[in-house]
């Protein structure tokens, strides 16, 4: 068997200190295959954004590890961390504020190319190519995101989040913002990007018909605690969890999806 890309050890997150700590992850434990895709549900409050934000380096856990392709996030420092935080590329949630209002599509890809010397001339090829990857023009090189709607935002942020080809995407509830026409189009493309680039994905939302569609794997946390993770198809067909189970119960299918 290969080693997992993701490793996840004992998790354990909190907030605040003593009677006021809040413990957003407990004790959580997974391993995510190279090539698959994890989806993460759980309702708001469940403990996925924290999650989240610790898998792409940005909170530190009270206790655990986070391993990514051998390498320890949780204890990484200076060049190794930064190094790290390339490899695992975060889509996030809002394609409204995930852009810079003040610089061109253009920059902002090739800022994500190259932090340092952020060269549209030198990198024009790169950002056009991956622009039409994600079925956007290429004249959007040189316009604003106010230009663009949400779903097409979204497109760019996905494209600034795979052009470096990192070893680990957290897409963090990239379609809670859209309607529902443009959430299918957007699961489509992701859908078909994972395959085409055997992406190794962590997909979280709320919502469990859009998590099985792009999905291999499912954990479901609830309060912090992870109390279900398996492949897709078992946890939908046969979930163990009462907390799972409910969660189908409410949510059995989101319009223009079914669960069956």
């Amino acid at each position: 068997m290969t080693d997992p890309l993701l490793r996840i050890e004992h998790l354990d997150i909190a907030y605040g200190r003593g009677p006021t700590t809040t413990h957003a992850v407990r004790d959580v434990s997974l391993d995510l295959t190279r090539g698959h895709t994890l989806g993460l549900v759980g309702e708001s409050g469940s403990g996925k954004t924290t999650l989240a934000k610790a898998i792409v380096g940005g909170l530190r856990p009270r206790s655990g590890s986070i391993t990514i392709d051998g390498t320890d996030v949780t204890s990484a420092r200076g060049r190794d961390r930064t190094a790290l935080r390339r490899r695992v590329q975060l889509i996030p949630q809002d394609p409204y504020s995930s852009l810079d209002p003040r610089r061109t599509i253009g920059q902002a890809l090739a800022e994500a190319i190259d932090p340092r010397r952020a060269s549209v001339r030198r990198h024009r090829a790169t950002i056009t190519e991956w622009l039409e990857r994600v079925r956007m023009p290429a004249d959007a090189v040189d316009r604003y995101p106010h230009e663009f709607s949400g779903g097409q935002r979204q497109r760019i942020a996905i494209a600034r989040g795979l052009l470096i080809q990192p070893s680990l995407v957290v897409a963090d509830e990239i379609t809670s913002a859209l309607d529902v026409s443009v959430q299918a189009e957007i699961l489509a493309l992701l859908d078909e990007l994972r395959h085409e680039l055997r992406l190794t994905l962590v997909f979280i939302s709320h919502n469990l018909a859009v998590v099985r569609q792009v999905s291999d794997e499912v954990a479901v946390l609830y309060h912090g605690e992870l109390v279900e993770h398996g492949r897709a198809a078992h946890v939908y067909d046969s979930p163990t969890a009462d907390y799972t189970r409910a969660l189908l119960d409410a949510d059995p299918a989101s319009p223009g999806f079914s669960l069956s």
